[in-house]
């Protein structure tokens, strides 16, 4: 089938089982937000209400640590400079200090001219300054920094806008959460911040990510405390010294005192000189980034090398494995020995690792050559063998039955219409699964015209659970690069998913109640509550010729009511809400689609945070 009208036909059977289940009220409402997104204009539609942020300013927040933004100024533009301050001016918290550390050369002392004067105006002893030499952009940030006397310290450039609401908001998620390190989402733009080119809105924290790119970037702020046990920003790493930065201190932390704000509480200018514009202006942040990923890798003892990644910005560790562990590959097959074939033939004629079994479980095939294709295939295929169940069709069952017969320290559940595209792939996805804290990992997945069908899987999406940069093209970076670097996700799909076999046992492997749908979300949400992350690769990539070897649901009333069935039976384990709260995600972007384009509805930009 055409992808396009596949996908069209998908958003339309969104459309009505939002109607059934939900009622016209949420229908409508998506249909005007979306109406409002595409023709009525974007102006401010990540800023609060104005009431909203009258509110703020009329309900100061008992408690709130001060935040002090700290800002290297060099040569800085007039007009940059002053909506900068400006932005300080208008925030709704009064409970903020502005160290500037000033290295302009003597043809710019008008920068100082200005911070003096609007010192004198503020009158409160908010604003600190400092006349520096140029030591560059760490040395410089340090010495803004040494003027800090807030318990929290945020990390700001002097060519960029803080949100009217951002230090409220910080403020108001410490108070709430206790963290120790947060960050925001934030936005792009060229002239003025009411009209912003698009914002980046991230996940909550992803350390495997992180490996990758600075996806944190800004406004990330942390406690005065924390930068000054590391030391602060190092030279070294001058182009990536907030990646390096954040890597140090996240070191220091436990993962529950870091918070992710979701709401846009910074502006970053693109001009020319800007790294927002793309890291060609500054090709020495690879270099730096590198150096500071290296160091990382080695303070907290993990072995890798450090690769540029599949585009600008980002990296790629390439794991250490001191061991070839053995892997068994389990591969349901019912008759289609031809796609079979296809699969082991890539299988073994393309993978690199050099320690897997292979145990193809046979489940009531009729077709008399498919014994006959079974009877060779042993002897054929090395370290290959066929076990027979004999229940009814579930994919849960038949895995768990096949995991009887494996020996392997790592399980691979693998569809039998995949076929293999790289050789390092296994290698990969043991290497990824090997390290600290990783339950599973899952590979990149194309339809045969070179689209995607699995980057990840984001639950909520359809209201259940959706792939990532589904049918966007083969080769491109997806969203903040999340089509093209290693990553966490909530789960991945069970076409190709390997997992620790401790860790498949401890959770008395998939449960029998999905016979067909869902069962991979729900193990990986349980792998996920057991305390393990998930992780996805782009760098394991095969063919997935989507389930050939049975029909679509929605054409067969028994199939379709199994579904709904299977439907009920996740949410009703992790409820509703839980689902569309994926911490990978980003309540900002779409749950229509699975392309991460912008949510129809910002109202939780727009309505929050309130006084509470």
């Amino acid at each position: 089938m055409n992808q396009r009208i596949k996908r069209i036909r998908e958003l339309f059977g969104y459309a009505w089982q939002l109607l059934r289940q939900d009622g016209p009220g949420p229908m409508l409402r998506r249909a005007a937000g979306f109406f409002r997104r595409r023709f009525l204009g974007k102006k401010a539609r990540y800023l609060p209400k104005k009431a909203v942020l009258e509110a703020q300013r009329n309900h100061p927040l008992p408690g709130a640590p001060v935040i002090s933004i700290c800002v290297p100024l060099y040569n800085t533009p007039e007009n940059f400079l002053r909506q900068l301050l400006d932005s300080l001016a208008a925030q709704t918290s009064p409970a903020w200090q502005l160290c500037l550390a000033d290295a302009s050369d003597e043809a710019h002392a008008r920068v100082g001219e200005i911070v003096r004067a609007v010192q004198k105006a503020d009158g409160k002893g908010r604003i600190a300054y400092v006349k520096i030499e140029n030591k560059g952009i760490a040395a410089n940030t340090n010495a803004a920094a040494a003027l800090a006397t807030g318990e929290y310290m945020a990390l700001a450039d002097h060519d960029d806008i803080l949100a009217p609401h951002a230090v409220w908001t910080v403020q108001q998620a410490i108070l709430r959460t206790g963290a120790e390190f947060l960050y925001s989402d934030e936005a792009l733009f060229r002239t003025s911040p009411r009209r912003p080119i698009t914002g980046h809105f991230k996940p909550d924290y992803a350390p495997d990510y992180l490996l990758a790119c600075n996806y944190i970037c800004h406004l990330a702020v942390m406690k005065k405390s924390l930068y000054d046990a590391v030391g602060g920003e190092r030279s070294l790493c001058d182009g990536a010294q907030d990646h390096d930065l954040f890597l140090r201190v996240l070191e220091q932390i436990e993962p529950d005192k870091i918070c992710h704000i979701p709401h846009v509480l910074y502006y970053w200018r693109v001009h020319a000189g800007s790294t927002s514009g793309g890291v060609e202006a500054k090709p020495y942040v690879s270099a730096a980034a590198r150096t500071a990923l290296e160091e990382h890798l080695a303070r907290t003892g993990r072995k890798g090398r450090v690769e540029p990644g599949l585009f600008p910005s980002t990296y790629r560790v390439v794991w250490q494995l001191d061991e070839s562990p053995l892997v068994s590959i389990l591969i349901p097959n019912k008759d289609h020995t031809e796609d079979l074939e296809k699969c082991l033939a890539s299988v073994y004629g393309k993978t690199e690792y050099p320690n897997f079994e292979v145990i193809v479980i046979e489940n009531n095939s009729t077709d008399p050559a498919t014994f006959a294709y079974y009877e060779q295939l042993e002897s054929s295929r090395p370290n290959c063998r066929v076990v027979r169940y004999e229940g009814g069709f579930n994919f849960s069952a038949i895995n768990n039955f096949g995991r009887r017969f494996a020996k392997g320290e790592y399980l691979l559940l693998l569809n039998n219409d995949v076929k293999v595209l790289n050789g390092g792939w296994l290698t990969e996805m043991v290497s990824q699964t090997a390290q600290p804290g990783v339950g599973a990992c899952g590979a990149m997945l194309y339809y045969p015209d070179d689209t995607v069908q699995h980057a990840g899987i984001i639950t909520g999406l359809g209201g259940y659970a959706g792939h990532s940069h589904k049918y966007r093209p083969r080769g491109t970076s997806g969203y903040m690069f999340r089509m093209a670097t290693v990553q966490d996700f909530s789960a991945c799909t069970a076409a190709c998913l390997l997992v620790r076999a401790s860790v498949y046992d401890a959770l008395n492997g998939l449960d029998e109640g999905y016979a067909v749908a869902f069962n991979d979300v729900d193990f990986c949400l349980r792998i996920r509550r057991a305390g393990w992350r998930i992780v996805w690769t782009p760098y394991a990539e095969l063919y997935h010729y989507e389930s050939k070897s049975r029909g679509l649901d929605e054409k067969d009333k028994e199939k379709k009511a199994r579904f709904t069935g299977e439907q009920k039976r996740l949410t009703d384990r992790f409820t509703r809400a839980a689902l569309i709260a994926d911490p990978y995600y980003n309540p900002s972007l779409t749950l229509d689609r699975e392309d991460f384009s912008e949510s129809a509805d910002l109202r939780n930009l727009q309505e929050e945070p309130m006084p509470h």
